[in-house]
């Protein structure tokens, strides 16, 4: 996994965000501080988490987003003394690869073995909610190789499917209405009695600004 900083101030809180599958910092780097430091993790070919990084932050607010949110709680599993005050997750679950909770097992493998430059276009292109969106996106998009995100994905399905589920409770949950990758009813289904508060919106799966 890659930890980077997107805003390094020296403040007391820290917002730590996952993101998901196939990101990298570039997308947002346009964030804004509001008073705090920013963490980005990506990469989940490794599940490895350096908290040393971060040991100093007396407040930390976690954000996921997508693949990021099982990533997240899977970490959080691992690391219960981290001071978190507040937990959002947003378009994705805490089974990604499941039929009613999550991104049904035909299209992840179908997604997983088809994966090239063209297919990739065509996922991006479903993650944002109009045309002019998607444009938007391919402005800022990663800068990782298709052979790297295949390795990526590969390795995410191995994970969930060794790992065992993580007890960490998120406080929020944003579900996405417009979301083509996670569908709506799957987000719903998954965190019916799993979450304190569920917040729809009428975002697709990406959008630059409800994210931040």
């Amino acid at each position: 996994m890659i930890q980077k900083f997107l805003i390094k101030k020296d403040q007391p809180h820290l917002i730590l965000f996952f993101a998901g599958w196939g990101m990298d910092e570039t997308p947002f780097q346009q964030i804004h501080s509001n008073g705090c430091d920013w963490m980005i993790c990506y990469d989940y070919r490794s599940l490895d988490f350096d908290d040393t990084l971060i040991q100093k932050y007396s407040h930390i607010t976690l954000v996921a987003w997508s693949m990021g949110v099982w990533v997240a709680s899977q970490m959080m599993q691992r690391l219960p003394h981290l001071p978190i005050v507040h937990s959002v997750a947003i378009n994705g679950t805490l089974y990604p690869i499941d039929d009613t909770r999550g991104i049904a097992h035909s299209i992840f493998e179908g997604t997983l073995q088809g994966l090239n430059e063209q297919t990739l276009l065509k996922f991006q292109k479903r993650m944002c909610g109009s045309v002019i969106e998607y444009k938007e996106f391919l402005m800022v998009a990663p800068k990782r190789t298709v052979e790297e995100l295949k390795e990526e994905l590969a390795a995410i399905q191995h994970s969930y499917l060794t790992l065992p589920p993580s007890s960490f409770t998120w406080q929020k949950a944003i579900i996405g209405k417009n979301d083509r990758i996670f569908s709506t009813e799957n987000q719903r289904q998954a965190w019916k009695d799993k979450v304190d508060l569920i917040e729809e919106t009428d975002a697709a799966h990406y959008q630059k600004d409800f994210l931040f």
